[in-house]
């Protein structure tokens, strides 16, 4: 009877040899439908675009013009306002006032620091004038060594009559109202009022004669003092008795009309 080792031997021959059981066939692939692909985006709509206004045409700039003269007056002269004295026309513009087109004159008082802006139609009305002649303020000196002449009339209505000439424009007259408030060292001070009255004409005056002449203000106060020291002296006694709001006349009286006097030297 064969061992159990014998019989052991045989079963493990036996497997070795036994053929190997046939290899499974492998299993087929799945086959995944492909994916799809995702559907395109619809293409924008176009929108339709508001109609593009044209710009609005820009308002036409007005060019101005560039004047440099009317009425016989041009930008940069040097002229005589009446009631300011000595101003130079910096420029002649155009301007719509209460919807009228109107040209105006531009002038600068440089000592006043003031601009003034005068209508070029109205300039004969507010007696606008262009410098005297040489000979004409050569005149004016001329009166400054003339005697001095008051009428016999209250002081008011004297100052009335001196501002009267002042704003007259009038170079000659100016000289007048210097030649006649006129103090020398040697006489009375004058009133407040007969001060600022003398001051007013002789700064018109100075002013005129300086631009004319090319000299500076200085200068022609200068010349202007030297022609009134020329003039013949009031008395002492006279002009003493001469006050604001005094009706007494200075000097002698040509006639008794109350025309216009003459001061005569007088002996102290």
């Amino acid at each position: 009877m064969p061992s159990k080792t014998a019989k052991t031997a045989a079963k493990a021959t036996v497997s070795k040899t036994a053929p190997k059981a046939a290899a499974k066939p492998a299993p087929k692939p799945v086959l995944k439908p492909a994916a799809k692909a995702p559907a395109a985006a619809p293409a924008p709509k176009p929108v339709a675009k508001a109609p593009v206004k044209p710009a609005a045409a820009a308002p036409k700039v007005e060019e101005k013009k560039v004047l440099t003269q009317r009425q016989g007056f041009k930008t940069n002269e040097f002229v005589v306002y009446p009631a300011h004295g000595v101003g130079q026309i910096l420029a002649i513009e155009e301007q719509e006032i209460a919807g009228a087109r109107l040209e105006l004159f531009v002038i600068n008082f440089i000592k006043d620091k003031m601009t003034l802006r005068v209508p070029t139609a109205k300039v004969a009305n507010v007696g606008m004038r262009k410098l005297s002649e040489p000979v004409l303020v050569k005149k004016a000196l001329e009166t400054l060594k003339g005697r001095a002449r008051v009428k016999r009339t209250m002081w008011s209505r004297r100052a009335q009559e001196y501002e009267a000439k002042i704003n007259s424009g009038d170079i000659v007259a100016i000289a007048e109202v210097v030649r006649d408030l006129y103090r020398s060292e040697s006489q009375p001070e004058q009133s407040y009022s007969e001060r600022q009255l003398y001051e007013a004409a002789l700064d018109r005056l100075s002013r005129e004669i300086a631009v004319v002449q090319h000299s500076t203000e200085t200068e022609a106060i200068k010349e202007i003092e030297a022609q009134l020291a020329k003039s013949p002296r009031r008395g002492a006694a006279k002009a003493e008795s001469e006050s604001e709001g005094d009706a007494d006349a200075e000097g002698d009286v040509d006639d008794a009309e109350g025309d216009d006097t003459s001061v005569a030297d007088e002996a102290a």
